[in-house]
């Protein structure tokens, strides 16, 4: 139990840090300064700021920049659905990630 608790804290960190990774390629690359997801990414974490911008009722403003960029690799929605990261988000909120990016024309 421990160990899995352990495993999931990890995973966890992991995840933050690969957000906060997006920021500046796509500040130095595409001139895209997300300042307000960074804002989020360091209030909340990694995890529950994918879960603020899925829930949202509205595409956030990030993801569509990100789909004009054609790099909605670099989004949120992308970054939940590898399996690896299944533990941290419910079926439902996967759910979401795949039709937003499924509806915007990116196929996972």
């Amino acid at each position: 139990m421990a160990e899995q608790e352990a495993d999931l804290k990890a995973l966890d960190a992991r995840f933050h840090q690969d957000m906060l990774d997006t920021y500046e390629p796509l500040k130095r690359k595409y001139r895209y300064n997300a300042t307000y997801f960074l804002q989020m990414v360091l209030e909340y974490g990694g995890v529950e700021t994918s879960r603020r911008l899925l829930w949202k009722d509205d595409v956030a403003d990030g993801f569509t920049t990100v789909w004009e960029l054609k790099r909605l690799d670099l989004s949120v929605e992308a970054f939940v659905l590898p399996p690896e990261c299944a533990p941290l988000f419910t079926e439902e909120e996967r759910g979401i990630a795949r039709a937003r990016l499924k509806g915007y024309g990116y196929f996972v």
